[in-house]
């Protein structure tokens, strides 16, 4: 071999780093992990071991979104990264906005991408602050300009001007007007 098995799992690890954040001690364990891996394939390969049929684990429960959203975190459906919201940027890595995010996984759009501790925490700071007063005095605000652009734009019934009303009246007048005696 041309490379050391320690610098191919170097590089291994390397591009696992660069797709994923993981801590010191992850990096170590996983570096270990894959030289390991390397040196028994190496040794089967030359003909000192024989490798032990891999059993195959059960699949793991497949994440639905309802369990994605937990108490202090949240997972993504795309990728499984853990984070306390699952933020614009995050999304776009993946080619998706929030709202093609919730419709390809079944979530309402009203539903926050954020763990509910957090949203817990910025609803309480909102009431706090005074938030909801303020947003019914701007809902109620709102409607009765809309109630006054209504009957501004609601138009008076216009004066019968039109011929054949005209006509009519005409008509009506000559019938019933007193007649002139001769």
């Amino acid at each position: 071999m041309s490379k050391k098995l320690i610098e191919i799992a170097a590089e291994i690890i390397h591009t696992r780093v660069s797709s994923t954040p993981m801590t010191a001690g992850e990096i170590a364990s996983s570096l270990r992990e894959v030289f390991t891996t390397l040196t028994e394939l190496q040794k089967a390969e030359s003909g000192e071991i024989e490798l032990p049929e891999i059993q195959e684990l059960a699949p793991a429960r497949a994440l639905t979104p309802e369990d994605s959203i937990q108490n202090d975190e949240v997972i993504c459906l795309e990728c499984g990264a853990e984070m306390k919201q699952l933020t614009k940027l995050h999304l776009s890595a993946h080619g998706l906005t929030a709202k093609e995010y919730k419709k390809k996984y079944g979530f309402t759009l009203r539903t926050s991408l954020a763990a509910k501790s957090l949203t817990k925490a910025r609803s309480k700071t909102a009431k706090k602050r005074g938030l909801p007063e303020k947003l019914q005095k701007y809902m109620e605000e709102k409607r009765r300009s809309k109630a006054e652009a209504k009957e501004a734009s609601t138009p008076a019934p216009a004066p019968a001007t039109n011929r054949h009303t005209a006509k009519r009246a005409k008509e009506v007048k000559r019938r019933f007007a007193p007649k002139k005696m001769e």
